[in-house]
C-alpha cells in the first residue's frame, strides 16, 4: 500500500465539522459546521403559509429549524450570507421574536 503523503492529512484538517448535538443556527454558522441550505423553504413557508405542526422524530432538527427563524426575524444578516435566502429577504424589517 502506498504513503498518500503528507497533503492528504493537511486536507482533512480543513473538513468542516458535523454538527452533532448542536442546536443554534448561530453556532453551526460561525464555527465552520457543515449546514444543508434549507432557507428557500424557509421563504416559502413564510410566503405560501398560514400555520404550521411541525411533526418530525426526535433529533430530526426542529429547534434548529426554530432558531433559524429566530435568526432571520430578528434579522441577523452575516449568519445568512451565501445562503439562499441573503438575497430574498429584506434586512431592514426587523420583527420581534
Amino acid at each position: 500500500m502506498s504513503n498518500p503523503g503528507p497533503n492528504i492529512l493537511a486536507e482533512r484538517t480543513d473538513r468542516r465539522k458535523l454538527p452533532i448535538g448542536i442546536q443554534t443556527f448561530r453556532e453551526i454558522r460561525t464555527e465552520n459546521y457543515y449546514y444543508v441550505d434549507k432557507t428557500a423553504y424557509i421563504r416559502r413557508m413564510i410566503d405560501e403559509g398560514k400555520h404550521y405542526f411541525l411533526s418530525r422524530p426526535r433529533r430530526f432538527g426542529k429547534s434548529l429549524f426554530l432558531d433559524t427563524l429566530k435568526e432571520l426575524f430578528e434579522g441577523n444578516e452575516p449568519l445568512f450570507e451565501g445562503l439562499h435566502i441573503h438575497d430574498h429577504w429584506d434586512w431592514s424589517v426587523r420583527h420581534p421574536v
